[in-house]
């Protein structure tokens, strides 16, 4: 009888010294918060972006540029909405360049709309190794029409967004008049993709 209490004690304070030893848990969460080991180490640290360490971006091959923005307002029978429409231009400068137009209730989606677009409706411009184009286009878009022409050694003058396109595209030396007196930059824009289109290769 005596040896069996002896063993219960035995037992008992292993049993303690085991409790004893345990790390205490606390309500302190400095070492172990959300998401955490033991060791305050992170479980699942974030893995690297693609394209080289956490925090760098990949770079684009195409640029962008917003050649126009509008709040658009619709009245509706419970009172108004608003959504917002934009044109892009986007071009890669060597001879891909295109024109798009997104519309959404959040400007960073219709940017991104327009991007898209604007690279669905991307086309290639023929050039010669200079980068200048071999003869005079011209096209009218709506109410806006343009004029296009080889200028050697002058570099680019064009003004709106006929500029941005013929920048965009990668064209050098040449001259690009508008005819008309429309504001509209997305016409003047289209009207440049037009008239490129009617570019023939060297």
């Amino acid at each position: 009888m005596e040896k069996q209490e002896a063993k219960n004690v035995e037992a008992t304070t292993e049993t303690v010294n085991t409790v004893t030893d345990a790390p205490a848990r606390s309500n302190y969460r400095g070492g172990r918060g959300r998401g955490r080991n033991e060791g305050g180490e992170r479980r699942n640290p974030r893995r690297p972006r693609r394209g080289g360490q956490r925090g760098e971006r990949v770079r684009s091959e195409f640029e962008q540029k917003i050649i126009s923005i509008r709040r658009v307002t619709r009245v509706m029978a419970g009172g108004r909405r608003f959504s917002f429409s934009v044109a892009m231009v986007v071009g890669d400068k060597k001879n891909r360049v295109g024109v798009g137009i997104g519309k959404a209730g959040d400007t960073q989606l219709a940017i991104e709309k327009a991007v898209r677009n604007a690279k669905k409706n991307m086309i290639t411009v023929p050039m010669n190794d200079k980068s200048q184009i071999g003869h005079d286009v011209q096209k009218k878009v709506s109410s806006s029409e343009v004029m296009i022409m080889p200028a050697p050694g002058r570099g680019l003058v064009a003004g709106s967004s006929v500029r941005t396109v013929l920048e965009f595209a990668g064209v050098r030396d040449v001259t690009a008049k508008l005819l008309s007196r429309s504001k509209n930059k997305l016409n003047n824009a289209r009207a440049t993709i037009e008239a490129l289109k009617l570019l023939k290769s060297n």
